[in-house]
């Protein structure tokens, strides 16, 4: 029998989460007729940004590394096809397994079904309705051309099933990240970084922000940033800041728009492991990452979301989140409620129970191999 050959893609941070769990599946059970390859394609390539994310969740070192770096969306989607492309010229391979929905999700999917390799695409079916998110444009071109489309929840699968996608494609295996959060949790837990940083537990609230939606326009960060200072009046608040959304802050300095309070502590990013802990910690999570909607409504923790809608709606029917958009004023008083103690009590969603990996391990393997 002919050894099947699986390339796994990563680009930037959101996907290492996903794909640990299942490459580490792979590696577990040592199939003699199948072999996994890891693709990285530098998407994300500075050490805050992807190594210590590859340190804190023990995956190898990449087989392959594209080193595509940063440039605008079509650019960087190019770039990450040309390389990929050549790639799969000189080593085919039998299965293309892409997660999320990022830029090298889109441009290794693409590449693949032009090679007519089938493609299984991790995280399919979310959907936000918003063509402005770029995001988006990469989730639904990625399932249209996917094979295998492993969904989150029920809502994602009729998604899938209202666009016409054929039901035999269609696998509910629950959330692939919550796999690494179960497994990880234990470990976040000794981290020190609480110390490091003189908060205490639920003691502080935690920031996050990045969409160019709320980074790139000017008045937009400004009214962010300002609800967050008058926020951080109340209850400490911790910014791990992407490096795009610190150049944009400090435009707003430079200008006189933004001054930041003494409370407002702004860090480089942090690993996983820290992101964890800190999000376990923080009384409550003011953020516009999806994957912080679904991890924050896994460990309890209230979740403010930075944006006026989500692809990951069973966050908001079951989970701790609530959408507060880009207005200062609700951002201020949803973020007063929970200071208060107000929060709502959320559950967890169907299958989010550490065993999606193993599920799509043995779906795959069953396509693959009959």
């Amino acid at each position: 029998m002919k050894r099947k050959k699986i390339d796994l893609i990563v680009g930037a941070r959101p996907n290492f989460m996903k794909i640990a769990p299942i490459l580490k599946e792979f590696e577990k059970r040592n199939y003699s007729d199948s072999s996994t390859r890891l693709v990285h394609t530098g998407q994300h390539y500075d050490a805050n940004m992807s190594d210590i994310f590859f340190k804190d969740l023990s995956l190898p070192k990449p087989q392959v590394y594209l080193g595509v770096g940063s440039g605008t969306q079509a650019t960087q989607t190019a770039n990450v096809m040309i390389k990929y492309e050549k790639l799969l010229s000189k080593e085919p391979v039998d299965l293309v397994i892409v997660v999320g929905d990022v830029n090298s999700t889109l441009a290794c999917a693409l590449v693949a079904v032009k090679f007519q390799i089938p493609i299984a695409h991790i995280e399919a079916g979310l959907r936000s309705d918003d063509w402005s998110m770029p995001e988006e444009i990469n989730r639904i071109l990625t399932d249209r051309i996917s094979t295998y489309l492993f969904t989150t929840s029920k809502e994602g699968s009729d998604n899938l099933l209202k666009e016409g996608i054929s039901r035999k494609r269609i696998h509910f295996v629950g959330n692939v990240m919550i796999d690494s959060l179960i497994e990880y949790l234990p470990i976040a837990m000794k981290s020190s970084i609480i110390e490091k940083l003189h908060v205490k537990k639920n003691s502080f609230a935690l920031l996050t922000l990045h969409r160019p939606s709320n980074v790139d326009d000017k008045s937009v960060l400004s009214g962010i940033m300002s609800a967050v200072n008058e926020v951080s009046s109340m209850l400490p608040v911790v910014f791990p800041a992407h490096p795009r959304t610190v150049s944009a802050i400090g435009e707003l300095q430079r200008s006189g728009d933004f001054s930041a309070s003494d409370n407002l502590h702004i860090i480089d990013p942090v690993g996983y492991i820290d992101s964890l802990c800190l999000q376990h910690s923080a009384k409550f999570v003011l953020t516009d990452s999806g994957g912080m909607q679904e991890e924050t409504t896994v460990l309890g923790v209230p979740c403010l979301t930075i944006r006026a809608n989500t692809e990951r709606p069973v966050t908001v029917t079951k989970g701790t989140n609530i959408m507060v958009g880009s207005d200062p004023q609700k951002i201020i008083s949803e973020s007063v409620k929970l200071i208060k103690g107000y929060a709502k009590k959320g559950s967890i969603p169907e299958k989010w129970d550490g065993k999606s990996a193993r599920k799509i391990v043995d779906i795959i393997r069953r396509e693959m191999h009959g």
